[in-house]
């Protein structure tokens, strides 16, 4: 009996030992912000395959000055997709099989987001790709957004003064400083390495300053107006929505809440100054307001678009008391 109970003991054992060899431990994953490693060959990088992935991947950002892509493409060979680059955070590969697409989490690093687009022709992937733009678009974006707020966690500033004016809490770095912290006004700034700024204002409407009438986007554009070019010194103009083009707005939600998204092109009326803004309106129905978060660039002639995308990582970080 003895032997039958030490023998079950030895099997139970080695059971054990097998569940716990066969959780994968899985190393960081690497890899600068809103950059994707695309695992196809040459031949389909130049034909029907390639031109879908840049139509989608590398379709133009809005309300940027300068066209700049949805992401940077890093063409790689099957063959080489292996080791390191295997660790990048965001990945897409195709495969031959049934039209779909699959996407895959934490498959040889974590966090890390792959997509495997399936067809059995060129021209059926292709289409797959196309019919797929907006949840490739999605996850991508979505794990983007996760590892900027990640890193920005790892300095972040004590901001009490928010939650005691505005009853909000943001997480956003230490390089960003306070510029103007008016009762109703607030103002962070960050200067930038080679030239412009970084900015984050925060202010409060009353809801039926937005709720009015079903003309959202032309309340947004005065009420930013107004208040921003109140509150935001410029010597010998204004800061004001660009004129030109319709900024574009949709719906969101924030912690919770529903919100207003409006994207577009702020400048100083009667000089050559002018950059993007991200605008978010959060419905606050129980303090009866709009709690409005807004980031906006001045960096001319240089490249915005990962500098937007951390004051959307950081807006987004809004938590509402």
């Amino acid at each position: 009996m003895k032997k039958i109970v030490i023998t079950l003991l030895c099997v139970a054992a080695l059971a054990s030992c097998d569940n716990k060899s066969s959780k994968r431990i899985l190393t960081d994953s690497s890899g600068r912000i809103n950059n994707v490693k695309v695992v196809v060959d040459k031949e389909q990088w130049q034909g029907l395959i390639g031109d879908a992935l840049r139509k989608v991947l590398a379709a133009p950002v809005y309300g940027l000055p300068r066209e700049e892509p949805l992401f940077s493409i890093d063409q790689i060979p099957p063959e080489a997709f292996s080791g390191f680059l295997r660790k990048n955070r965001v990945f897409l590969r195709l495969e031959k099989g049934d039209a779909g697409m699959i996407v895959e989490k934490d498959i040889y690093a974590a966090p890390q987001t792959g997509i495997t687009i399936t067809g059995k022709t060129d021209q059926e992937i292709a289409q797959t790709i196309l019919k797929n733009s907006q949840e490739i678009v999605k996850a991508f974006k979505e794990q983007e957004l996760e590892e900027n707020q990640r890193r920005i966690k790892l300095s972040l500033k004590k901001v009490d003064s928010l939650k005691e004016s505005f009853g909000v809490s943001l997480r956003f770095p230490t390089a960003y400083r306070y510029a103007s912290e008016n009762p109703d006004f607030f103002w962070m700034r960050k200067d930038l390495k080679r030239s412009g700024n970084m900015n984050i204002t925060v202010y409060e409407v009353p809801l039926n300053t937005l709720d009015r009438d079903t003309f959202t986007i032309a309340r947004i554009v005065r009420m930013r107006d107004s208040i921003a070019g109140n509150s935001i010194p410029v010597d010998d103009g204004r800061f004001q929505t660009e004129r030109a083009f319709s900024p574009f707005l949709q719906k969101t939600e924030i912690d919770g809440h529903f919100a207003w998204e409006t994207k577009g092109t702020w400048d100083v009326e009667g000089r050559y100054m002018a950059g993007p803004f991200v605008n978010y309106a959060i419905r606050d129905e129980k303090n009866n307001r709009y709690l409005v978060l807004e980031g906006f660039i001045f960096s001319p002639s240089q490249d915005q678009r990962d500098n937007m995308f951390e004051l959307e990582a950081i807006l987004r970080s809004a938590k509402l008391k």
